[in-house]
Protein backbone atom coordinates (compact mmCIF):
# COMPACT_ATOMS: atom_id res chain seq x y z
CA UNK A 1 0.00 0.00 0.00
CA UNK A 2 1.14 3.59 -0.98
CA UNK A 3 1.84 5.88 1.69
CA UNK A 4 2.95 9.11 2.23
CA UNK A 5 6.65 8.25 2.05
CA UNK A 6 6.03 6.80 -1.52
CA UNK A 7 4.29 10.58 -2.90
CA UNK A 8 6.84 13.10 -1.12
CA UNK A 9 10.00 10.15 -2.68
CA UNK A 10 8.25 10.73 -6.00
CA UNK A 11 7.69 14.22 -5.34
CA UNK A 12 12.14 14.73 -4.74
CA UNK A 13 12.75 12.46 -7.56
CA UNK A 14 10.21 14.83 -9.83
CA UNK A 15 12.38 17.91 -12.20
CA UNK A 16 13.51 20.57 -9.51
CA UNK A 17 11.61 23.91 -10.60
CA UNK A 18 13.13 27.19 -10.33
CA UNK A 19 13.64 29.59 -7.58
CA UNK A 20 13.31 32.92 -5.94
CA UNK A 21 11.97 36.02 -8.83
CA UNK A 22 12.73 33.56 -11.89
CA UNK A 23 9.63 31.26 -10.64
CA UNK A 24 7.51 34.69 -10.52
CA UNK A 25 7.97 35.52 -14.06
CA UNK A 26 7.18 31.73 -15.23
CA UNK A 27 3.24 31.71 -16.64
CA UNK A 28 0.95 29.43 -14.75
CA UNK A 29 -0.02 27.18 -17.27
CA UNK A 30 -4.01 25.07 -16.52
CA UNK A 31 -4.36 21.31 -16.48
CA UNK A 32 -8.66 19.84 -16.64
CA UNK A 33 -8.52 16.68 -15.05
CA UNK A 34 -11.92 15.91 -16.77
CA UNK A 35 -13.17 17.65 -20.10
CA UNK A 36 -15.93 16.67 -22.65
CA UNK A 37 -16.30 17.67 -26.06
CA UNK A 38 -18.62 15.63 -28.31
CA UNK A 39 -19.41 14.88 -31.84
CA UNK A 40 -22.96 15.35 -31.33
CA UNK A 41 -25.71 17.51 -29.64
CA UNK A 42 -26.07 21.10 -29.08
CA UNK A 43 -22.19 22.44 -29.43
CA UNK A 44 -20.46 19.49 -30.79
CA UNK A 45 -16.36 19.70 -31.85
CA UNK A 46 -17.03 21.19 -34.86
CA UNK A 47 -18.34 24.19 -33.41
CA UNK A 48 -15.91 24.46 -30.30
CA UNK A 49 -12.42 24.59 -31.57
CA UNK A 50 -10.30 23.00 -29.00
CA UNK A 51 -6.96 24.96 -29.79
CA UNK A 52 -8.87 28.13 -29.20
CA UNK A 53 -10.32 26.98 -26.19
CA UNK A 54 -7.47 26.27 -24.78
CA UNK A 55 -5.06 28.92 -25.83
CA UNK A 56 -8.27 31.44 -24.37
CA UNK A 57 -7.11 29.84 -20.92
CA UNK A 58 -3.56 29.33 -21.05
CA UNK A 59 -4.46 25.39 -20.95
CA UNK A 60 -1.68 23.28 -21.61
CA UNK A 61 -3.07 19.78 -20.15
CA UNK A 62 -6.26 18.92 -20.77
CA UNK A 63 -7.81 15.16 -20.23
CA UNK A 64 -10.07 14.66 -23.20
CA UNK A 65 -12.52 12.00 -21.48
CA UNK A 66 -14.08 9.86 -24.24
CA UNK A 67 -17.66 8.37 -22.34
CA UNK A 68 -17.28 4.52 -22.65
CA UNK A 69 -20.81 3.71 -22.44
CA UNK A 70 -22.77 6.29 -23.75
CA UNK A 71 -24.16 4.04 -26.50
CA UNK A 72 -25.60 2.00 -23.49
CA UNK A 73 -27.36 5.12 -22.18
CA UNK A 74 -30.87 7.20 -21.72
CA UNK A 75 -31.82 10.14 -19.64
CA UNK A 76 -34.65 9.40 -16.99
CA UNK A 77 -35.42 13.32 -16.23
CA UNK A 78 -31.97 14.53 -14.46
CA UNK A 79 -30.09 10.73 -14.30
CA UNK A 80 -28.90 8.25 -16.63
CA UNK A 81 -29.62 4.59 -16.64
CA UNK A 82 -28.44 2.26 -18.59
CA UNK A 83 -30.67 1.46 -21.49
CA UNK A 84 -29.29 -1.99 -23.06
CA UNK A 85 -25.55 -3.82 -22.97
CA UNK A 86 -23.30 -4.27 -25.12
CA UNK A 87 -22.74 -7.14 -27.40
CA UNK A 88 -19.35 -8.69 -27.37
CA UNK A 89 -16.79 -6.90 -29.56
CA UNK A 90 -19.39 -4.06 -29.39
CA UNK A 91 -17.47 -1.48 -26.89
CA UNK A 92 -14.20 -1.81 -28.06
CA UNK A 93 -15.08 -1.21 -31.73
CA UNK A 94 -16.76 1.60 -30.50
CA UNK A 95 -14.13 3.32 -28.85
CA UNK A 96 -12.09 2.70 -31.41
CA UNK A 97 -14.15 4.61 -33.94
CA UNK A 98 -14.47 7.21 -30.85
CA UNK A 99 -10.74 7.93 -31.02
CA UNK A 100 -10.17 8.18 -34.73
CA UNK A 101 -12.73 11.13 -34.57
CA UNK A 102 -10.87 12.33 -31.25
CA UNK A 103 -7.75 12.02 -32.91
CA UNK A 104 -8.65 13.87 -36.35
CA UNK A 105 -9.81 17.01 -34.27
CA UNK A 106 -6.73 17.17 -32.55
CA UNK A 107 -4.57 16.96 -35.23
CA UNK A 108 -6.71 19.49 -37.42
CA UNK A 109 -5.87 21.64 -34.32
CA UNK A 110 -2.35 20.98 -34.59
CA UNK A 111 -2.66 20.12 -30.40
CA UNK A 112 -0.31 17.29 -29.54
CA UNK A 113 -1.17 14.27 -27.72
CA UNK A 114 0.48 13.18 -24.12
CA UNK A 115 2.03 9.78 -24.55
CA UNK A 116 5.34 10.12 -22.55
CA UNK A 117 6.96 11.79 -19.85
CA UNK A 118 8.60 13.90 -22.40
CA UNK A 119 5.36 14.48 -23.86
CA UNK A 120 4.34 15.50 -19.91
CA UNK A 121 7.46 17.98 -19.88
CA UNK A 122 6.69 19.48 -23.14
CA UNK A 123 2.60 19.95 -21.51
CA UNK A 124 3.90 21.68 -18.33
CA UNK A 125 6.36 23.79 -20.38
CA UNK A 126 3.40 25.57 -22.18
CA UNK A 127 2.99 23.58 -25.21
CA UNK A 128 -0.94 22.78 -25.56
CA UNK A 129 -1.52 18.58 -25.37
CA UNK A 130 -4.24 16.63 -24.90
CA UNK A 131 -4.69 13.43 -22.50
CA UNK A 132 -7.03 10.60 -24.11
CA UNK A 133 -9.37 9.27 -21.40
CA UNK A 134 -12.25 6.70 -21.03
CA UNK A 135 -14.87 7.46 -18.66
CA UNK A 136 -16.30 3.70 -18.30
CA UNK A 137 -13.98 1.10 -18.57
CA UNK A 138 -17.14 -0.52 -20.46
CA UNK A 139 -14.53 -1.71 -23.65
CA UNK A 140 -12.25 -3.78 -21.23
CA UNK A 141 -15.20 -6.33 -20.45
CA UNK A 142 -14.01 -8.08 -23.87
CA UNK A 143 -10.55 -9.20 -22.12
CA UNK A 144 -7.74 -7.70 -20.34
CA UNK A 145 -6.21 -7.64 -23.44
CA UNK A 146 -8.64 -4.67 -24.45
CA UNK A 147 -6.23 -2.19 -22.19
CA UNK A 148 -3.14 -3.26 -24.09
CA UNK A 149 -5.10 -1.91 -27.44
CA UNK A 150 -6.44 1.19 -25.57
CA UNK A 151 -3.17 2.05 -24.39
CA UNK A 152 -1.83 1.71 -28.12
CA UNK A 153 -4.63 4.10 -29.39
CA UNK A 154 -3.17 6.35 -26.76
CA UNK A 155 -5.15 6.42 -23.64
CA UNK A 156 -3.18 7.46 -20.44
CA UNK A 157 -5.94 7.95 -18.30
CA UNK A 158 -8.68 5.28 -17.19
CA UNK A 159 -12.06 5.87 -14.85
CA UNK A 160 -13.24 2.01 -14.33
CA UNK A 161 -16.88 2.67 -13.69
CA UNK A 162 -19.50 5.60 -15.30
CA UNK A 163 -23.37 4.89 -15.44
CA UNK A 164 -23.83 0.79 -16.80
CA UNK A 165 -23.24 -2.23 -14.93
CA UNK A 166 -19.42 -3.41 -16.26
CA UNK A 167 -16.83 -6.57 -14.77
CA UNK A 168 -15.02 -4.32 -12.77
CA UNK A 169 -16.96 -3.03 -9.69
CA UNK A 170 -20.05 -0.74 -8.34
CA UNK A 171 -20.75 2.36 -9.43
CA UNK A 172 -22.83 5.22 -6.96
CA UNK A 173 -25.75 5.63 -8.64
CA UNK A 174 -27.39 2.25 -8.51
CA UNK A 175 -27.53 -0.07 -5.64
CA UNK A 176 -24.00 -2.23 -5.40
CA UNK A 177 -24.10 -6.04 -6.55
CA UNK A 178 -20.44 -6.53 -6.44
CA UNK A 179 -19.39 -5.74 -3.12
CA UNK A 180 -17.38 -2.96 -4.36
CA UNK A 181 -14.40 -4.23 -6.57
CA UNK A 182 -14.58 -7.47 -8.52
CA UNK A 183 -11.36 -9.57 -8.86
CA UNK A 184 -11.46 -9.02 -12.11
CA UNK A 185 -11.54 -5.10 -11.25
CA UNK A 186 -8.04 -5.88 -9.42
CA UNK A 187 -6.38 -7.18 -12.43
CA UNK A 188 -7.53 -4.29 -14.37
CA UNK A 189 -6.05 -2.11 -11.89
CA UNK A 190 -2.54 -4.31 -11.90
CA UNK A 191 -2.65 -4.43 -15.94
CA UNK A 192 -2.84 -0.54 -15.84
CA UNK A 193 0.05 -0.28 -13.72
CA UNK A 194 1.89 -2.48 -15.88
CA UNK A 195 0.76 -0.95 -18.37
CA UNK A 196 1.40 2.98 -17.21
CA UNK A 197 -2.17 4.12 -17.38
CA UNK A 198 -3.63 6.64 -14.75
CA UNK A 199 -6.77 5.08 -12.65
CA UNK A 200 -9.31 7.32 -11.89
CA UNK A 201 -11.98 6.32 -9.06
CA UNK A 202 -15.24 8.76 -9.89
CA UNK A 203 -17.97 6.96 -9.75
CA UNK A 204 -17.12 4.16 -7.79
CA UNK A 205 -18.37 3.11 -4.52
CA UNK A 206 -16.85 3.88 -1.30
CA UNK A 207 -15.95 0.13 -0.73
CA UNK A 208 -14.62 0.01 -4.59
CA UNK A 209 -12.21 3.34 -3.54
CA UNK A 210 -11.26 1.66 -0.55
CA UNK A 211 -10.44 -1.97 -2.59
CA UNK A 212 -8.77 -0.17 -5.27
CA UNK A 213 -6.36 1.96 -3.30
CA UNK A 214 -5.11 -1.59 -1.72
CA UNK A 215 -4.27 -3.25 -5.04
CA UNK A 216 -2.78 -0.20 -6.64
CA UNK A 217 1.07 0.37 -6.94
CA UNK A 218 0.37 3.91 -7.66
CA UNK A 219 -1.46 6.85 -6.82
CA UNK A 220 -4.91 7.32 -8.13
CA UNK A 221 -7.33 10.15 -8.56
CA UNK A 222 -10.97 10.70 -8.63
CA UNK A 223 -11.27 13.19 -11.63
CA UNK A 224 -14.87 14.80 -10.75
CA UNK A 225 -17.52 15.89 -8.73
CA UNK A 226 -16.84 17.20 -5.24
CA UNK A 227 -16.70 15.82 -1.47
CA UNK A 228 -19.80 14.96 0.68
CA UNK A 229 -18.89 14.79 4.58
CA UNK A 230 -22.42 13.44 5.50
CA UNK A 231 -25.49 11.50 3.93
CA UNK A 232 -27.44 8.08 3.02
CA UNK A 233 -25.93 5.25 0.80
CA UNK A 234 -25.62 6.99 -2.15
CA UNK A 235 -27.41 5.34 -4.68
CA UNK A 236 -30.73 6.34 -2.60
CA UNK A 237 -30.13 10.30 -2.92
CA UNK A 238 -31.56 12.69 -5.25
CA UNK A 239 -29.64 14.10 -8.62
CA UNK A 240 -26.13 15.66 -8.16
CA UNK A 241 -25.44 14.65 -4.50
CA UNK A 242 -25.51 10.98 -5.02
CA UNK A 243 -22.54 11.51 -7.24
CA UNK A 244 -20.15 13.03 -4.57
CA UNK A 245 -17.06 11.39 -2.97
CA UNK A 246 -17.45 10.41 0.97
CA UNK A 247 -15.30 12.96 2.85
CA UNK A 248 -13.35 9.49 4.12
CA UNK A 249 -12.83 8.29 0.69
CA UNK A 250 -11.23 11.73 -0.08
CA UNK A 251 -8.87 11.36 2.80
CA UNK A 252 -7.68 7.95 1.51
CA UNK A 253 -7.52 8.89 -2.22
CA UNK A 254 -5.00 11.68 -0.81
CA UNK A 255 -3.47 9.64 1.78
CA UNK A 256 -1.94 7.45 -0.92
CA UNK A 257 -0.62 10.46 -2.86
CA UNK A 258 -3.09 10.61 -5.06
CA UNK A 259 -5.56 13.65 -6.45
CA UNK A 260 -9.32 14.70 -6.02
CA UNK A 261 -10.79 17.21 -8.91
CA UNK A 262 -13.61 19.57 -8.26
CA UNK A 263 -16.24 19.97 -10.96
CA UNK A 264 -17.72 23.50 -12.08
CA UNK A 265 -21.73 21.82 -11.48
CA UNK A 266 -23.36 25.30 -10.79
CA UNK A 267 -26.06 23.40 -8.10
CA UNK A 268 -23.12 22.34 -6.02
CA UNK A 269 -20.65 24.76 -6.10
CA UNK A 270 -22.67 27.92 -8.02
CA UNK A 271 -23.00 29.84 -11.32
CA UNK A 272 -19.74 31.80 -11.42
CA UNK A 273 -15.86 31.38 -11.65
CA UNK A 274 -15.61 33.21 -8.04
CA UNK A 275 -18.30 30.79 -6.40
CA UNK A 276 -16.24 28.20 -8.13
CA UNK A 277 -12.61 29.15 -7.08
CA UNK A 278 -14.40 30.36 -3.16
CA UNK A 279 -15.33 26.28 -3.42
CA UNK A 280 -12.03 24.95 -4.67
CA UNK A 281 -9.99 27.05 -2.25
CA UNK A 282 -12.09 25.92 0.95
CA UNK A 283 -11.55 22.24 -0.53
CA UNK A 284 -7.54 22.74 -0.73
CA UNK A 285 -7.66 23.91 2.65
CA UNK A 286 -9.38 21.08 3.72
CA UNK A 287 -7.56 18.08 2.01
CA UNK A 288 -4.43 19.60 1.42
CA UNK A 289 -2.28 21.89 -1.52
CA UNK A 290 -0.95 18.71 -3.38
CA UNK A 291 -4.00 16.79 -3.13
CA UNK A 292 -6.79 18.96 -5.10
CA UNK A 293 -7.00 19.78 -8.81
CA UNK A 294 -9.73 20.84 -11.88
CA UNK A 295 -11.56 18.60 -13.03
CA UNK A 296 -14.20 21.14 -14.33
CA UNK A 297 -16.79 17.93 -16.67
CA UNK A 298 -16.86 21.07 -19.06
CA UNK A 299 -19.94 20.45 -21.32
CA UNK A 300 -21.35 17.94 -19.60
CA UNK A 301 -22.87 19.73 -16.48
CA UNK A 302 -26.26 22.10 -15.68
CA UNK A 303 -25.73 25.71 -15.35
CA UNK A 304 -22.18 25.45 -14.92
CA UNK A 305 -19.71 28.24 -13.13
CA UNK A 306 -17.27 27.69 -16.10
CA UNK A 307 -18.24 26.84 -19.52
CA UNK A 308 -14.51 27.75 -21.04
CA UNK A 309 -10.54 27.72 -20.33
CA UNK A 310 -10.91 31.35 -20.13
CA UNK A 311 -13.46 31.14 -17.27
CA UNK A 312 -11.01 28.69 -15.30
CA UNK A 313 -8.28 31.47 -16.05
CA UNK A 314 -10.20 33.88 -14.03
CA UNK A 315 -10.32 31.28 -11.08
CA UNK A 316 -6.78 31.29 -11.19
CA UNK A 317 -6.55 35.08 -11.32
CA UNK A 318 -9.20 35.28 -8.51
CA UNK A 319 -6.88 33.33 -6.39
CA UNK A 320 -3.91 35.03 -7.37
CA UNK A 321 -5.80 38.40 -5.87
CA UNK A 322 -6.57 37.00 -2.69
CA UNK A 323 -2.51 36.68 -2.44
CA UNK A 324 -2.33 32.60 -2.24
CA UNK A 325 1.01 31.33 -2.38
CA UNK A 326 1.91 30.96 -5.70
CA UNK A 327 3.65 27.56 -5.29
CA UNK A 328 0.34 26.55 -3.74
CA UNK A 329 -1.85 27.88 -6.88
CA UNK A 330 0.37 26.12 -9.46
CA UNK A 331 0.01 22.45 -7.62
CA UNK A 332 -3.80 23.49 -7.84
CA UNK A 333 -3.78 24.26 -11.40
CA UNK A 334 -1.57 21.85 -13.26
CA UNK A 335 1.13 20.23 -11.17
CA UNK A 336 -0.59 18.17 -8.84
CA UNK A 337 -2.79 16.33 -12.02
CA UNK A 338 1.09 16.13 -13.71
CA UNK A 339 3.04 14.72 -11.05
CA UNK A 340 0.29 11.63 -10.32
CA UNK A 341 0.39 11.16 -14.62
CA UNK A 342 4.14 11.07 -14.16
CA UNK A 343 3.76 8.39 -11.08
CA UNK A 344 1.60 6.26 -13.77
CA UNK A 345 3.85 6.57 -16.54
CA UNK A 346 7.15 5.70 -14.42
CA UNK A 347 5.85 2.73 -13.50
CA UNK A 348 5.26 1.03 -16.55
CA UNK A 349 6.93 -2.27 -16.53
CA UNK A 350 9.86 -2.60 -18.89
Amino acid sequence: MIDRRYFLGAALAAPLLAAGPARARRPLYIADMHFHLFFMGKAPASTQPLAANMAAGQASLVSWSLVGDIPWLKQVGRAFKQKGSPQPGEAPRWLSDEMRRVQAHIAEQKLKIVRTVDDLDRALAGEPHVILSVEGATFADDGIEQLQVAYDQGVRHLQLVHFIDNRIGDFQTEAPTRNGLTDYGRKVILECNRLGILVDLAHCTGAAVQQALAVTKVPMIWSHSSVAFAGQPHWQMQNWRARQLPAVEAKAIAAHGGVVGQWALGADVGTSPESYAEHIATLMDWLGEDHIGFGTDMNALASPALTSFADLRRVVTILERRKLPEARIRKLAIENYARVLRLAFQAKAA
